[in-house]
C-alpha cells in the first residue's frame, strides 16, 4: 500500500534541505517498486528546472575528481552528484570508491549519492531518470550524473543528460575506445584529463581529427585540457558546460532533447515490463516444457513464437 502522505512529507522536507528525506526518496526509486512509480509521478510535477550534466569515460580517467571539482565551482547552494557505480552481479556491492574521491573536492554543500548497477542494466535505465527527477524536484542544481565505463549503458545515461561530458586521458587508447563506443557522437564537451602528461596536446589533436570526420550540426564539442587533481582547467570546463547549456536554450534544442529523453524513458519502461513478462513465460509450466523439448532437439528455438500466441499462451506447442 502506497502511503501518499508520507511521500508528500518526504518531498516537503527534501525541498527544505533535509538530506535524509531526500535519501529515502532515492532509495524508493532505486528499488523500483509500486512506491517508486508514485515517487516518480510526484517528482514529475516539480522537476524540469535543474541543469543535468552527464560525465562519463573509461575507468581511471579521473571522472570522479572532475565531477567533484565541478560541483565545487558551480556556484550554487545545492549541487548534487549521482554516481552510477559498476557492481558485482554476485554480491551487489559497488566496486569503485567514487564517493570518497568526490567528497574530497565537492564541498560540504553537495549532495552525493551512489547507485550500484547490480548487473541489471535494464532496471538502471529506469532508476537513473527517476533519481535525477527526484533530485531536480528537491531543488538540487546542477545535477551531475557520473558513470564508469564506455559501454552501452554509459552511452544511454550520457544521452539522458542535458550536457554530456566525455573524459579521456593522453594516449590513443581511451580516445579510440570512446570513439568505438559511440561516446564521441553524443559528447557535448570533451575533456583530456591529466593534461600534465606527455602527448596531452597530441590527444587533443587526435580528437579534433575524429570530430572533423563526424557530422557536425549546430554545435561542435569543445575540447578542454584539465589536470583535475590540481584543479587546473576546471573553471574552463564549467564555462564550456555553461556555454553549451546557453546554446540549448537559445536554439530551442533543450526542449527537443528533453522530449526525446522522456519518450525514450517511456520506451525503456515498456521494455522492462516486457522483459519481466518474458521471464514469467519461460519459467511457467508451458515454457519449461518447450525448453525441455528444445534440449531434446524435438523443437527448434523458433518455437518461442508459439509461446507468445495470444490464443493459448499457457499451452505448449504440439508436434
Amino acid at each position: 500500500m502506497v502511503n501518499h502522505n508520507l511521500i508528500d512529507e518526504l518531498f516537503d522536507s527534501a525541498r527544505g534541505g533535509d538530506q535524509r528525506g531526500l535519501g529515502k526518496l532515492l532509495t524508493m526509486v532505486e528499488r523500483q517498486s509500486e512506491v517508486a512509480a508514485r515517487v516518480s509521478e510526484r517528482a514529475h510535477r516539480d522537476a524540469g528546472q535543474a541543469r543535468i550534466v552527464g560525465v562519463t569515460g573509461a575507468p581511471g580517467v579521473g571522472k570522479s575528481t572532475i565531477t567533484g571539482r565541478l560541483a565545487a565551482v558551480a556556484g550554487t547552494a545545492r549541487p548534487a552528484i549521482l554516481a552510477v557505480d559498476p557492481s558485482s552481479p554476485l554480491t551487489g556491492g559497488a566496486i569503485l570508491g567514487d564517493r570518497i574521491r568526490m567528497d574530497n573536492y565537492a564541498g560540504s554543500g553537495a549532495f552525493i549519492r551512489s547507485m550500484a548497477t547490480r548487473g541489471h542494466a535494464g532496471g538502471l535505465s529506469v532508476a537513473v531518470p527517476d533519481a535525477v527527477r527526484v533530485l531536480d524536484a528537491a531543488g538540487c542544481d546542477p545535477i551531475f550524473v557520473e558513470t564508469v565505463g564506455v559501454g552501452q549503458v554509459e552511452v544511454s545515461i550520457a544521452t539522458a543528460a542535458d550536457t554530456a561530458v566525455v573524459v579521456v586521458t593522453p594516449g590513443w587508447g581511451d580516445a579510440v575506445q570512446a570513439n568505438k563506443a559511440g561516446l564521441l557522437e553524443v559528447a557535448d564537451v570533451l575533456v583530456v584529463n591529466k593534461a600534465d602528461r606527455p602527448d596531452a596536446r597530441g590527444t587533443r589533436r587526435d580528437l579534433e581529427v575524429m570530430l572533423d570526420l563526424g557530422h557536425q550540426c549546430g554545435w561542435r564539442a569543445p575540447i578542454v585540457l584539465t589536470a583535475a587533481t590540481e584543479g587546473e582547467g576546471i573553471d574552463d570546463l564549467w564555462t564550456e558546460i555553461g556555454r553549451h547549456i546557453a546554446h540549448l536554450h537559445r536554439s530551442g534544442e533543450l526542449v527537443h532533447r528533453r522530449s526525446r529523453r522522456r519518450r525514450g524513458e517511456v520506451a525503456d519502461r515498456i521494455k522492462l515490463h516486457l522483459s519481466e513478462r518474458v521471464h514469467q513465460i519461460v519459467q511457467n509450466e508451458s515454457g519449461e516444457t518447450v525448453l525441455e523439448r528444445v534440449d531434446r532437439n524435438e523443437l527448434s528455438p523458433a518455437a518461442a513464437e508459439l509461446l507468445l500466441s495470444p490464443l493459448n499462451p499457457d499451452n505448449p506447442p504440439e508436434d
